[in-house]
């Protein structure tokens, strides 16, 4: 592709991505392909010679959209959000564009330099603690996903909690565990099989029944009695802003009982942590100071593409000495001096790409308060989500709702069945889903199956969250006039067979 072919195809590419995010909203949100149809409008090979560029966006809109759940659409109210906005998108082409591969300091010094500035940036936003600064002994550095942040944070515990050992015994030189909230996210139990120790390493605390908060007491009672049994206790994940729920553990108390323990306490703030921009929700940010890591994803809720993980941690050396491997060929004098950063010795992989260009193109074009009244908006929204939620009769709210998303189920009633409430709820959901109006995911509340409304889209306006909750209560209505009729008619017999037909099947 010469330049000047990549200005023209560009050009139609860029004007693709606007009329996209312009006819975004008539589109439905779930994909309504049936498994296989996608497959079925792609060739079965590859082509033997080249096909220009000519027909892959012709493709695209015939192939790949319908096939496609619209994540930046207006009415997408499932898992939390993944922003996408127009800064982010050309930060990331000019780093596509660069090419550059940033492992080392010296593998393109800017790279390194503008990641370290922006993870800086970025925790003086959040008001994070002066410690995770790279001017401290901790610093930042961004991941692909919460999930690596916890695989990491994983290995650099297992390395101090071993006082080195697994560096060249591995996770058989001791029996180590792991301790998260019942309503934490999946990856803290991923990490433990990646990381060799296993699911029987992971406790799962208790949660308080009113705020679904792990319990402290629970946790001093499992690390009590791990010790006993002859277990070292290497890691603590606290979440501010669970999954599930949106639940926000007390940071304090677990950090207090992990360190008492010689435990690494990581605080996993993946969506709810970018909420610190606004100086009135920074509460969530309590205890944080007594954490070992932390992190937090603008990749979902601070209008940055996918992939895009900021990790700090207290004490650099800690992680570097845990995941630092260096063979001969990557030895150069920059990193021997120690005045660099190699962002390779902070994560799994040896490779990274430049995904500070995209953080610094929205740190930039939105500005601190650009960046909190896009929060507020959403927290508004949810709040008062919640209130038409909590009028309504039919419904109930299972969770607390500070922020962003409302967790909430139909209601059993005075002396109703929950497990009827439950069956009208997942119903419910997959009818609302189907419609293509919106689309809602689902979690489980101390037995309850809920309903999750995570507001988060850039597109996001009032109508949108009130026409979702428009489509939820009339859905709901449709249903319970078609049992009504049923019980109805099962009553009074309307659907039994006739008398003759009654008294044949009987004399046989």
């Amino acid at each position: 592709m010469t330049p000047e072919e990549f200005r023209r195809h560009g050009r139609e590419v860029i004007d693709w991505i606007a009329d996209y995010y312009q006819g975004l909203e008539s589109l439905p949100v779930l994909s309504q392909v049936a498994p296989g149809e996608v497959l079925d409008g792609l060739p079965a090979g590859p082509p033997e010679r080249g096909q220009g560029f000519e027909g892959v966006l012709a493709d695209l809109e015939s192939v790949i959209v319908p096939g496609l759940t619209h994540w930046q659409h207006p009415s997408f109210f499932a898992f939390f959000p993944a922003n996408a906005t127009g800064p982010s998108i050309l930060g990331d082409l000019l780093a596509s564009g660069l090419g550059l591969q940033g492992m080392l300091w010296t593998t393109s010094p800017a790279a390194t330099e503008l990641e370290t500035r922006m993870l800086d940036w970025l925790a003086q936003l959040l008001d994070l603690p002066a410690g995770f600064r790279s001017t401290a002994a901790g610093g930042g550095v961004i991941q692909h996903s919460a999930s690596d942040a916890v695989l990491v944070a994983l290995v650099a515990a297992l390395h101090r909690a071993s006082g080195g050992a697994t560096e060249t015994g591995g996770v058989g030189t001791g029996r180590f565990s792991v301790y998260t909230s019942g309503q934490s996210h999946s990856s803290v139990e991923k990490a433990c099989r990646i990381a060799g120790i296993g699911t029987a390493a992971l406790r799962k605390l208790d949660v308080d029944p009113a705020t679904l908060a792990a319990r402290p007491e629970h946790l001093a009672e499992l690390l009590a009695a791990d010790v006993a049994a002859g277990w070292m206790p290497a890691l603590v994940v606290a979440s501010v802003g669970a999954t599930g729920t949106g639940a926000l553990d007390p940071v304090s108390e677990l950090a207090e009982l992990a360190h008492r323990y010689g435990a690494w306490l990581h605080v996993d703030a993946a969506w709810a942590g970018v909420a610190a921009v606004c100086e009135e929700l920074r509460w969530i940010n309590a205890g944080v100071e007594q954490a070992d890591s932390y992190c937090t994803n603008p990749h979902k809720w601070l209008l940055t593409n996918f992939d895009c993980t900021a990790f700090w941690v207290a004490d650099r050396a800690a992680l570097i000495a845990a995941l630092s491997i260096l063979p001969e060929y990557l030895r150069n004098t920059a990193s021997e001096s120690g005045e660099v950063f190699d962002y390779r010795d902070w994560q799994v992989p040896l490779g990274r790409r430049f995904r500070a260009l995209k953080l610094w193109t929205v740190l930039r074009w939105y500005g601190a308060e650009g960046l909190r009244a896009h929060i507020r908006g959403h927290v508004a929204l949810a709040q008062e989500f919640a209130s038409w939620v909590a009028a309504d009769p039919r419904f109930e709210l299972l969770a607390p709702h500070p922020l962003s998303l409302v967790t909430f189920a139909v209601a059993a009633g005075a002396g109703g069945d929950a497990d009827d409430a439950d069956h009208a709820g997942r119903r419910l959901l997959a009818e609302v889903n189907a419609s293509g109006r919106a689309y809602l995911t689902h979690t489980q509340v101390l037995g309850r199956f809920a309903i999750r409304m995570a507001i988060g889209s850039v597109l996001t306006e009032r109508r949108h969250v009130r026409a979702a909750w428009q489509e939820i209560s009339d859905r709901l209505a449709e249903a319970t006039v078609a049992d009504s009729r049923a019980t109805n008619s099962r009553a009074t017999g309307s659907d039994a067979p006739d008398s003759d037909a009654a008294d044949s099947g009987a004399a046989d």
